[in-house]
């Protein structure tokens, strides 16, 4: 079951809870209190904040210290989460709020009930905040234990009830009620990603995604192999065939109330990749089972505008493959037809992202929608030139910026990018209307998205987001953030959509 989340105008004093979160921030002669720590240092007689002094503490983010209540308070543990420096003004961004919530989620395992001050950080909470709090509390306490076996009953699990402690609770159900939306479809997404492959290959993806989509109350549509052929999609079939396991295309329609705005969505879903024929190298190839992380985040964005009931028509195409090398696997050197008719010469079968996405934002133009907004670990070239936390966005300069400006809504980090008239030159073929990849390495996150730009039709605004890097941590967890897939863009992705309903 997922964790629970509501909120609470009671006195502290009256409240019972496992554990109590309050938070500090970095001071330059120790940490800064805030009114929640303060409150609780109170109810302790003063004792809190000597003893996080005596202990070291810090107020650094991803900083989490716990003290023993000693039958102090209605509650045994109290967990003071960092912020980190504040401002000049002296606040706190939402984004610190969030990863000092996930963060304190991580280092409460074992403690079941947990009551949060954060909200109180800043004054009297906006929406903007309760989203950030609960948002970091619930994906913090996010694990994936499908593979795991015999798990202890006694086992130390992530918290499973979180309260929020706000000024007129009932006002505060509202955004509660996003917060857990936004919180099961990042869950959904992660899920997906962390799949092994042996169990997510093409069919299965499409068929996990129609049913949470039909869940939710959407149409599903999937076209085997034998309707992709009949309708053109070379790309998809080319990429997919050197697996014993077929390609898919995933259609999901969402059609709000009094929708006056059609968003198309588009995620890359490669179950696993090898490379191909142009093999990757053995090293750290397992991570490739997050290739498909852009069709997770579509999926699961489109089944949340569903959830929240948004007033905007949202059409995914979710194009689905695995690539492998084998007798049947495109080559170097093949000329691969697209739905639209164009060819591209085949330079590198490592570079099947974007042949598969060629024939998905073809279908998706085809619905005539006001925006198209595309998502996919495209290129090892977004990690080099950006890190693995921030995701590059390329396409349409107002829709880019706008998707960029969503993102620090969100605390997704992104950054926008542009596509130089000169890096097109990279992908002309003597043969066909384009190469696939190419010859040059040097900006090759922007040739990328070059290539996707040859299939939106004029005049359709368009995003392509680059998260090679962001929708799979490899590392160690921070903040709200756990090891493996990590749901980013779904947010971002949320928040775009509903700014273009409400202008």
């Amino acid at each position: 079951m997922p964790p629970t989340i509501t909120a609470t105008d009671r006195p502290l004093e009256n409240l019972a809870a496992d554990a109590i979160v309050v938070a500090v921030g970095k001071g330059p002669d120790g940490v800064l209190p805030t009114p929640g720590a303060e409150a609780v240092d109170r109810l302790l007689g003063g004792r809190l904040l000597p003893a996080l002094a005596d202990l070291g503490a810090r107020g650094t983010e991803d900083e989490v210290t716990r003290l023993p209540s000693f039958g102090n308070g209605p509650f045994a543990v109290v967990a003071v989460a960092g912020l980190g420096a504040p401002d000049a003004a002296g606040a706190y961004s939402n984004e610190s709020l969030r990863r000092a919530s996930g963060a304190a989620s991580r280092a409460l395992v074992g403690r079941r009930s947990v009551v949060t001050l954060l909200a109180a950080v800043g004054g009297a909470p906006d929406a903007a905040r309760l989203h950030a709090v609960g948002e970091g509390s619930l994906l913090g306490a996010y694990e994936f234990t499908a593979y795991k076996s015999d798990l202890p009953a006694n086992r130390l699990a992530p918290p499973a009830e979180f309260t929020v402690v706000v000024p007129g609770a009932a006002a505060a159900e509202t955004a509660l009620r996003r917060v857990r939306a936004v919180a099961d479809a990042v869950t959904l997404a992660r899920d997906l990603v962390n799949t092994p492959p042996n169990d997510l290959y093409p069919a299965e993806l499409a068929a996990r995604g129609a049913a949470a989509a039909e869940k939710a109350g959407l149409t599903a549509e999937i076209l085997d192999e034998q309707a992709l052929a009949a309708g053109g999609y070379g790309g998809i079939l080319a990429v997919g065939g050197g697996s014993t396991r077929k390609p898919r295309l995933l259609r999901l329609t969402y059609s709000g109330p009094g929708a006056r705005k059609k968003v198309a969505l588009v995620g890359k879903g490669i179950t696993f990749d090898s490379g191909g024929i142009s093999i990757k190298p053995a090293a750290n190839m397992e991570a490739m089972k997050s290739d498909m992380a852009g069709a997770a985040a579509v999926i699961a964005t489109v089944c949340l505008v569903a959830q929240l009931g948004l007033p905007v028509e949202v059409i995914a195409t979710v194009p689905i493959a695995e690539n492998l090398p084998s007798g049947s696997a495109y080559r170097p050197a093949d000329v691969v037809t697209f739905r639209n008719g164009k060819k591209a010469e085949i330079t590198n079968t490592d570079a099947e992202g974007r042949v598969i996405l060629a024939d998905a934002i073809t279908r998706a133009a085809e619905d005539r929608p006001d925006i198209l907004l595309e998502t996919s670990t495209l290129t090892g070239a977004q990690l080099v030139a950006l890190g693995s936390r921030t995701a590059g966005v390329m396409g349409q300069d107002e829709l880019r910026d706008a998707v960029v400006a969503a993102s620090k809504r969100s605390g997704e980090p992104m950054w926008p990018m542009p596509l130089p008239a000169e890096l097109r030159r990279g992908l002309d073929s003597p043969i066909a209307d384009f190469v696939n990849a190419a010859a040059d390495r040097f900006g090759g996150m922007l040739v990328g998205g070059h290539f996707l730009a040859e299939f939106v039709p004029e005049g359709l605004p368009w995003a392509h987001i680059d998260i090679a890097g962001p929708s799979f941590n490899t590392g160690s967890p921070w903040g709200y953030t756990p090891k493996g897939g990590t749901g980013v863009p779904i947010r971002t992705l949320l928040a775009t959509i509903e700014t273009l309903i409400a202008d």
